[in-house]
């Protein structure tokens, strides 16, 4: 899936464009932030990575060396098994657990720990007492390489797992919402720009229309103005013939004096 040719469905305006540029904004930041957190959990996951094949290598030495040293006591003092478990009443090797907080991710950390005296201190008082206590040391050994191993193991697991799903935002947002983000900005910003080149359009029609009725009005006017001076042109000649006596000869008759009676 990718966000190269999508963009949200929403209304262009500019309160739009300033909540698209914080998201923007809020997206990059994550981005950087899930992969920061992806580098350090990966940089953490191979320490790890380490740890338990040092470990799974210790433990079969110590394994091994474990099952020498019960084949010795055996072979110097017998089957001692039933010793053991009418000795043993409750666990002497515990184990308490806590967490660990890697870049956010909680991590599991097992812990040995000894509780209680040492309930086989008699045991093999009469013979092979140096190879049971050789043989319980190596064993709590292997138990502690155990304890260490089940927490790293366990760690392992949790931070694939993070690691996978942390890696997958990272891809999504990079590939996704980011492109889709900035995709619709760029439709918000394209529309915008038209919507402005269409009211300065509509602006200029409108001021060209205003422009165009103003100098019919100024015409109209002026052509009245004209009439209005022609008129008081021809009132100020009248008013002058009729002071001169002008207009008197004109509008008296001539006698006939041919035709006279």
């Amino acid at each position: 899936m990718s966000g190269n040719n999508q963009k949200l469905n929403i209304f262009p305006t500019r309160m739009a464009l300033t909540n698209m540029k914080l998201k923007l904004k809020g997206a990059q930041t994550g981005h950087s932030l899930l992969k920061r957190k992806s580098e350090a959990l990966t940089k953490r996951f191979r320490g790890i990575t380490v740890k338990i094949d040092e470990l799974k290598r210790k433990m079969g030495q110590v394994m091994q060396l474990a099952s020498f040293s019960l084949a010795e006591v055996q072979y110097i003092t017998g089957d001692i098994s039933y010793q053991i478990q009418e000795s043993s009443k409750t666990a002497q090797l515990r184990v308490r657990a806590k967490q660990e907080n890697v870049s956010g991710v909680m991590l599991p950390v097992f812990e040995m720990f000894v509780e209680g005296s040492n309930a086989f201190e008699f045991t093999g008082l009469g013979r092979g007492g140096q190879q049971i206590q050789k043989a319980k040391e190596v064993y709590t050994k292997a138990v502690q390489t155990l304890v260490e191993l089940a927490s790293l193991q366990t760690a392992f697991v949790i931070l694939d797992e993070v690691i996978k799903a942390t890696n997958r935002r990272v891809n999504a947002i990079e590939h996704v919402i980011i492109p889709r983000y900035e995709n619709t900005i760029k439709y918000i910003i394209s529309e915008l720009d038209e919507q402005d080149r269409e009211e300065f359009f509509r602006l200029k029609k409108v001021q060209g229309k205003k422009k165009e009725r103003a100098a019919v009005d100024e015409a109209a006017r002026g052509k009245k103005l004209q009439l209005a001076l022609n008129g008081e042109t021809d009132d100020l000649i009248l008013q002058a013939a009729h002071e001169t006596g002008q207009i008197d000869l004109v509008d008296q008759e001539d006698d006939d004096i041919i035709f006279r009676d």
